[in-house]
């Protein structure tokens, strides 16, 4: 059964060196980010790991240290949940990094029941929209200065059941886990497409989202009682962590990728009707904004 899974799953593999380059993974203390920071420190980065659980992030970086002879891993604190956390992390990095090559937005939440953020927003849209757009919005003065720099946003396949809900972002009026899921994994291509669109004139600054496939991770804690039995059942179909990872270290380390694009197993993959639509993805940088108070032109 693993050996069928496995036909899913495209290999790949890269030997270009990071050695002077600085990288920050978000949510890389578990699963595919903390593979995604063990593969880039290999290579030489220098991996800052951007967690809200601090001692489970020092407990990944030790694991990495150990795998990984001469690692150059630290450990921040991020809470992605939290605006002010946000602006602390991006204060910090500013006064501890001289550069930044490599933002790979990768933390998130699936399928949970309803909660809002500190700030007040539905958490799913909270976390992993406005939460990486406000992140990347603070660190693109560093991320310009040491272009050629990338952002690379994770979403998943499961976009294309989404819609953005300009009428009820936080699901106050109707919520339901898989919907804002999808519409927040919606709002990460949708971001990629309008930062790509905006950096233009920024030159060596590129973005892109990847699908990481079906990972065996904790974020599959929330998902009801159907899809775990699906997940058991069907479990040779799944990732694993490490090739989970496998999508993004092809975006962070391939050379001449198109920037705004979408990534799924290793190669340019289609996207849905509505994550290519320019006005939506316009909108929804607009509001973005109005909800987080800030100005990105």
């Amino acid at each position: 059964m693993q050996f069928i899974g496995r036909l899913f799953t495209k290999s790949w593999s890269s030997d270009i060196r990071l050695d002077g380059k600085t990288v920050i993974v978000t949510g890389a203390n578990t699963g595919i980010g903390k593979e995604t920071a063990k593969d880039l420190a290999r290579r030489g980065a220098r991996v800052i790991l951007a967690c809200r659980d601090l001692l489970r992030a020092e407990q990944a970086a030790g694991d990495i240290s150990r795998d990984v002879e001469n690692a150059d891993v630290v450990v921040r604190k991020l809470d992605l949940s939290d605006t002010k956390s946000i602006c602390d992390f991006a204060e910090l990095i500013y006064n501890t990094e001289k550069s930044l090559h490599l933002l790979i937005n990768n933390a998130g939440v699936a399928m949970c029941p309803y909660s809002t953020t500190a700030d007040g927003f539905e958490t799913q849209f909270g976390v992993n929209h406005l939460g990486h757009f406000f992140l990347t919005f603070l660190l693109m003065d560093l991320l310009k200065h040491s272009a050629p720099s990338r952002v690379i946003n994770v979403s998943s396949l499961a976009h294309h059941m989404g819609k953005i809900h300009f009428e009820d972002l936080n699901g106050e009026k109707s919520y339901h886990p898989v919907k804002a899921y999808v519409q927040s994994k919606l709002a990460n291509i949708l971001f990629t497409r309008e930062l790509a669109t905006r950096a233009e004139g920024m030159m060596g600054v590129s973005v892109y989202a990847v699908d990481p496939g079906l990972v065996k991770t904790d974020i599959i804690r929330n998902l009801n009682k159907s899809l775990q039995f699906f997940v058991k059942r069907f479990g040779f179909l799944i990732k694993t962590p490490a090739e989970g990872a496998y999508t993004t270290l092809y975006c962070a380390l391939t050379p001449d990728l198109p920037t705004g694009t979408y990534y799924s197993n290793c190669a340019m993959a289609p996207c849905s009707r509505a994550a290519k639509d320019d006005n939506t993805a316009s909108r929804l940088w607009a509001v973005s904004c109005h909800l987080l108070g800030i100005r990105w032109k």
